[in-house]
C-alpha cells in the first residue's frame, strides 16, 4: 500500500494542515450526498485526522422557497442522537432555538428563490476520531432576493465513536438539486516545532 502524499520516506511533513478528501458536484437532482472515510490509511481515511471541514454549496430541488437540509452521522438518524443550538435571521426578526430530538443542519435555498442562486454553508467537524461526544459548528447565509437569511448553529452527536460517515440530505423527498456542491477537508494535527 502506497503512502499518503502528506508522508515521505515514511515520515510525516508538514506542508499544509488541510487536506482535500472528497469533492462532490451534482450532475441531476439527488436525494443525498454521503462521505464516508475509506478505513485505508489513505487520504480519505478520517481516522487521522483531527477535525473535519465541509464547505457546501447547497440547493433544494422542491418546489419551495427554502427547505430544511438534515445531516445523519454514521447512519443515525434517531432523533435523540443529536442535539443542536440554533441563531438565525432573516433581516426583520432573530430566532434563538434549541432542539433536542433533531439533526437539523441548516436552512437551504430552494426551486421557488431566486434562479441559479445556492445557500452557501461552512461546517467544522470538531475531534471527530476522540472518545467523547461529536460537536460541529455551522455558518450559512442564503439570499433568496433580498430577503435571505444567515445561520449559526452548533450540534452535537450524543455517541462516542469516531466519526466515520456524514450523509446531507433534505428534509422531502425531492432531494439536492443539480449542481449542489459539498467539499470535505480533513484537517491534520500540526508538526510545528
Amino acid at each position: 500500500m502506497a503512502d499518503p502524499g502528506y508522508i515521505v520516506d515514511g515520515v510525516l511533513t508538514d506542508p499544509e494542515a488541510w487536506v482535500a478528501l472528497f469533492s462532490t458536484t451534482l450532475t441531476s437532482d439527488t436525494a443525498n450526498i454521503t462521505f464516508t472515510s475509506t478505513n485505508d490509511g489513505q487520504v480519505g481515511d478520517f481516522s487521522q485526522y483531527m477535525d473535519l471541514v465541509m464547505i457546501c454549496y447547497i440547493r433544494a430541488a422542491a418546489v419551495a422557497n427554502t427547505r430544511t437540509c438534515y445531516l445523519s452521522i454514521n447512519g443515525s438518524s434517531t432523533n435523540a442522537d443529536y442535539e443542536t443550538q440554533q441563531l438565525y435571521g432573516n433581516g426583520s426578526a432573530v430566532t434563538a432555538a434549541a432542539v433536542s430530538s433533531n439533526y437539523w443542519f441548516n436552512t437551504m435555498i430552494a426551486d421557488n428563490s431566486t434562479a441559479n442562486a445556492f445557500s452557501v454553508a461552512i461546517t467544522t467537524f470538531f475531534d471527530v476520531n476522540s472518545g467523547k461526544y461529536k460537536s460541529w459548528v455551522v455558518q450559512s447565509a442564503s439570499d433568496m432576493d433580498g430577503s435571505g437569511e444567515v445561520f449559526l448553529g452548533a450540534g452535537s452527536f450524543l455517541k462516542q465513536e469516531p466519526i466515520t460517515s456524514i450523509k446531507f440530505y433534505e428534509d422531502s423527498s425531492q432531494g439536492l438539486k443539480d449542481k449542489t456542491r459539498i467539499d470535505l477537508f480533513g484537517i491534520l494535527p500540526r508538526m510545528v516545532s
